[in-house]
């Protein structure tokens, strides 16, 4: 079943639930005969995603989803041989070969009557971006999400690349901390920062998908999606699509309750596990008929949060916090206090650090060193 961020996603810039301001400037910078390479920033959940994609609908035309490459930086932080994934991302012919991704020509770009889309499938725009005589059409997009986890020699190999490959493509840079872009990359694109989402701006968007889907909510339900949702459109639409199919979007009790078992459940387990010595573990999967190796432990329910939840690193400081404050776990208040300064060292480390998942890891295996100590951890 296909969930309702796909279904009811914008398909033109005046259906993006974003301000003005930065909706123009993605129109102005897609309609553009010579479009510039792009820094999509802003917080987690308010439509970053969906607008690179009307960008490059409008762009690359009708078959922007063959010419449209996508890599998700956060990966690279956990995997080794990242920089050679990531050199063979941009140079798939290999490391010292000429042939780059973004200096491959499309046949699309030259003439766009090639791929045809739906009947339903319109410019973004309103209408097609004519190609201007003297211009040279933009064959590929080139988008890399979470950009802002790449690091600095990433970034430093990116920003030769771009220099180099002429004018053949063009990169989108998606991020949520711009702080964390070299600034050789930020002066080699347009910015446009999409600030958290407002209340009204949530609760009409929330109110015109629940009477497209025929969902009757209790009074107050919207309201308390969009407060406990604090400018995340994609989790409010992911909030009211759960309540939806469990049954409960006219209880609007159910609403705090649905949220606190997703989140501080999650936040409890991973706790328990790392106090037990449990933070990396691997464990064997059948993944389409294969055995596969899959990360398991505390790191892997940090990754689960991150990721299935929409949440971001301060979400997740918030919810151990609250599990260790509000007493959801029963500890002796000594190791309490140890858990609530390493987690302090931890949410200090993470306003410093271009990868989340190191402090946390640290944060883990302190957790596990002071379990030990009280006699949780297994071995």
């Amino acid at each position: 079943m296909t969930g309702w961020l796909n279904t009811h996603s914008p398909r033109t810039f005046e259906q993006l639930a974003i301000p003005d301001k930065p909706r123009q400037a993605l129109l102005a910078a897609s309609v553009s005969a010579d479009p510039p390479h792009l820094l999509i920033t802003g917080p987690v959940g308010v439509g970053k995603t969906a607008a690179w994609r009307l960008v490059a609908r409008q762009v690359l035309g009708s078959g922007w989803r063959s010419t449209t490459h996508v890599l998700q930086c956060r990966d690279l932080v956990r995997q080794r041989g990242a920089m050679k994934t990531f050199e063979d991302f941009l140079r798939p012919g290999g490391t010292g070969s000429k042939d780059t991704l973004a200096g491959r020509l499309s046949l699309d770009a030259f003439d766009r009557g090639i791929s045809t889309g739906s009947s339903d499938d319109l410019a973004p725009a309103g209408e097609e971006t004519e190609i201007e005589p003297g211009f040279l059409p933009v064959s590929r997009l080139i988008v890399l999400e979470d950009a802002d986890h790449l690091g600095s020699i990433r970034q430093a190999y990116l920003r030769r690349m771009m220099e180099t490959v002429g004018i053949a493509s063009r990169f989108v840079l998606v991020a949520r901390a711009p702080s964390r872009i070299i600034d050789a990359l930020r002066s080699r694109t347009q910015m446009i920062r999409i600030p958290a989402t407002q209340r009204e701006t949530m609760l009409s968007t929330m109110r015109s998908i629940a009477q497209s889907e025929g969902v009757k909510t209790a009074d107050g339900v919207l309201d308390d999606i969009a407060y406990i949702c604090e400018g995340n459109l994609r989790k409010a639409l992911f909030t009211l699509e759960m309540l939806h199919l469990r049954g409960l979007a006219d209880d609007r009790s159910a609403v705090h309750t649905l949220v606190q078992s997703t989140t501080l459940q999650s936040g409890r387990h991973l706790l328990e596990m790392a106090l037990r010595g449990r933070v990396v573990e691997w464990r064997w999967e059948n993944r389409r008929g294969r055995k596969k190796k899959v990360l398991a432990g505390a790191l892997a329910e940090i990754d689960r949060m991150m990721n299935d939840h929409g949440m971001d690193s301060d979400d997740v400081v918030h919810q151990l916090h609250d599990v260790l404050v509000g007493r959801r776990l029963s500890l002796p208040d000594p190791l309490r206090e140890q858990l609530l300064a390493a987690l302090a060292d931890c949410d200090a480390q993470l306003k410093r650090s271009m990868h989340a998942r190191i402090p946390f890891e640290n944060f883990l295996h302190r957790t596990a060193r002071a379990g030990k100590d009280h006699g949780l951890a297994f071995g």
